[in-house]
């Protein structure tokens, strides 16, 4: 599954703006990527205040950082589309200015990552990794897809 950890300033996110965001970055992974939107999961850190610096001196202002781990396998176009959709996705929803908004994609070989006791798939075989998954973990998983 594609993993983005949003890190944000203590108190800066609302539950509200957590459940747009996730729905956003799920949104934006699905169209760049073509995967299923149950597939992404988002999971929010807080950075306690004192505990961000930048050129060796304590920041000030709220900023939100989002680290997506993503199967290798996506073309530049993809996952420039995908990092674009996010922030601009993540500036409407919490009104914040993009100049504090960073974003990062992290590609990990589907052959390095297991999920569900299975190797991950290659980029556009997801139905059939899907379709090996024991009937309990794929129930599981869809699921989530519809909520």
């Amino acid at each position: 599954m594609p993993t983005y950890v949003v890190h944000a300033t203590h108190g800066r996110l609302t539950a509200q703006h957590k459940e747009a965001i996730a729905s956003e970055i799920t949104r934006a992974h699905s169209k760049a990527t073509g995967a299923q939107g149950f597939f992404a999961q988002v999971i929010f850190n807080e950075i306690s205040a004192g505990c961000h610096f930048m050129g060796g001196k304590r920041i000030e202002t709220d900023q939100i950082f989002v680290h997506g781990q993503i199967r290798a396998g996506r073309t530049k176009e993809q996952k420039r589309a995908l990092l674009d959709d996010i922030v601009n996705s993540i500036a409407v929803a919490t009104k914040m200015e993009k100049r504090y908004l960073w974003a990062y994609l992290a590609e990990l070989p589907p052959s390095q990552m297991v999920e569900y006791g299975q190797v991950l798939p290659e980029p556009g075989e997801e139905d059939s990794w899907l379709q090996s998954l024991s009937e309990e973990d794929r129930d599981y998983l869809l699921s989530f897809a519809k909520r």
